[in-house]
């Protein structure tokens, strides 16, 4: 069975940690490839991930995306731009701090 040209994906973090729970539900998380707190993996939308993604959907948090992204382009996403911004030229007003006016 051939996936269609536009296939979309699972995006699923995982927000809470497994210790304590169950071996079922650790086990679910490794199946997944979930093995740290705040790690995003995509998976391909089909059936059987649903149904692993129901067993520990208290754990995760789950989004339909698109595209899958590598490792590198998440990255890049969290870069901030470069250089700086210039939020006010100084000496052009006096800076209110607290509800007082600092000059």
């Amino acid at each position: 069975m051939s996936l269609p040209a536009t296939t979309n994906y699972f995006r699923i973090t995982l927000l809470r940690s497994a210790i304590g729970l169950p071996k079922k539900s650790s086990g679910v998380l490794a199946a997944l490839g979930l093995h740290k707190r705040l790690r995003t993996v995509y998976h391909p939308v089909s059936q059987t991930v649903a149904g692993q993604v129901f067993a520990v959907k208290e754990l995760v948090d789950v989004q339909e995306v698109d595209q899958a992204l590598t490792k590198r382009e998440m990255r890049e996403l969290r870069q901030p731009e470069s250089g700086f911004y210039v939020e006010r030229r100084a000496g052009a007003g006096k800076d209110v701090i607290g509800g007082r006016e600092v000059v």
